[in-house]
């Protein structure tokens, strides 16, 4: 009586086991969880913070001429400034004493309203009537908000890269270390174990972000600042994009860096390059968001292309062709990559003992 040996799953069964094994081994890791929850509070935490710095119990200053100054006087939240005319009026807004100045306008309302940079929406809601605004910069950001934004997309793309890539780097080297891979490669091939890896990681760093985009906007929306979702709204669906396939372009270099060595004390010098490559995007985002020529240049360059292009979309410094470019030069980047990394992992994975070069997991890859 003979008895058949079980098929082997699909490439594809087998990638979504692998996946599925990623994804519960991390939501079942308490310190995968706590630095989530961490991170969440930490969010959060600096929202409701910049809602009460940005608060006031004085009334907003605006400056109003003497036609204007009943408009403002009966308005709650709004302090009239009066100044002698228009041009005075004008003075204090460029001077940043004033939020904003009420005059005479030409429109129905019978007032327009003159602002800096934007709307102040504080005051058009505050004022009986809806004005015509006037801005005198309307192209220009404060330097703070340039600031928050470049930071919080730069520490998002960083954090979810760093936590998940070492998470995969580890458990590729100890998966070497306990032999364990020798199962595992008997029951899937080596590219389906790189592609589940990469994928099951994947899902968690997107749900990760999914998360912290939640709480964003139920702070936001809790802490009266959502007219901010408004200015973010196609920047983030943008970044969610070049999030998903900049993650895979990361994920796969750090499959295939851990691959070349057997034990856990070696994990770091090997991780080195990729870490600078998540990294360097991060600080030239914070230091230099205010540099166009740098920014374009970011927005290109396949690694910092899922931070860059997001945060110049916000900025309204890229013309609409732009992120399509940027998109299908990151995708094909990511395809090699992924081509050259399946490569590399499939010729070091059962190499133990000293460090395996790149050179020679391609060469036994070939063979």
């Amino acid at each position: 009586m003979s008895t058949s040996r079980p098929a082997s799953p699909s490439a594809a069964r087998a990638t979504l086991l692998v996946a599925e094994r990623e994804v519960l081994a991390q939501l079942r890791t308490k310190s995968f969880l706590v630095s989530t929850a961490v991170l969440l509070l930490v969010v959060l935490a600096g929202i409701v913070v910049s809602a009460v710095m940005g608060g006031s119990d004085d009334g907003t200053k605006v400056a109003v001429v003497e036609a204007t100054r009943t408009v403002v006087a009966e308005a709650d939240g709004l302090e009239p400034v009066l100044v002698d005319d228009a041009d005075a009026a004008r003075a204090l807004v460029e001077q940043e004493e004033v939020e904003a100045a009420v005059l005479p306008g030409d429109g129905p309302t019978g007032v327009s309203l003159v602002a800096l940079d934007t709307a102040p929406t504080d005051v058009v809601a505050a004022l009986s009537v809806q004005p015509q605004v006037e801005l005198l910069q309307p192209a220009d950001l404060s330097e703070g908000l340039r600031f928050v934004v470049a930071l919080a997309f730069g520490l998002v793309f960083m954090m979810s890269a760093v936590g998940s890539g070492n998470t995969i780097a580890q458990n590729t080297v100890q998966e070497k270390q306990s032999r364990i891979v020798e199962i595992l490669l008997s029951a899937v091939p080596a590219r389906a174990l790189l592609a589940g890896k990469v994928l099951g990681n994947s899902v968690v760093a997107v749900g990760q972000t999914a998360a912290i985009a939640a709480v964003s906007v139920i702070g936001l929306v809790v802490t009266g600042q959502d007219d901010l979702l408004q200015v973010l709204g196609a920047p983030i669906v943008w970044f969610v994009v070049f999030f998903l396939v900049g993650f895979v372009l990361l994920a796969s270099m750090f499959a295939a860096s851990a691959s070349l060595v057997a034990r856990l004390e070696d994990v770091g010098p090997v991780l080195q390059p990729v870490l600078w490559l998540v990294m360097v995007p991060y600080f030239l985002v914070v230091f230099f968001n205010d540099n166009p020529t740098v920014m374009t240049v970011m927005s290109y360059v396949p690694f910092s292309a899922p931070v860059g292009m997001p945060v110049r979309l916000f900025f309204g410094e890229a013309l609409w062709w732009e992120p399509l470019v940027s998109l299908v030069v990151l995708v094909a980047s990511t395809g090699l990559v992924i081509a050259l990394a399946a490569r590399i992992y499939t010729g070091s994975l059962l190499r133990t003992g000293s460090r395996v070069s790149v050179r020679s997991a391609l060469r036994d890859a070939r063979g």
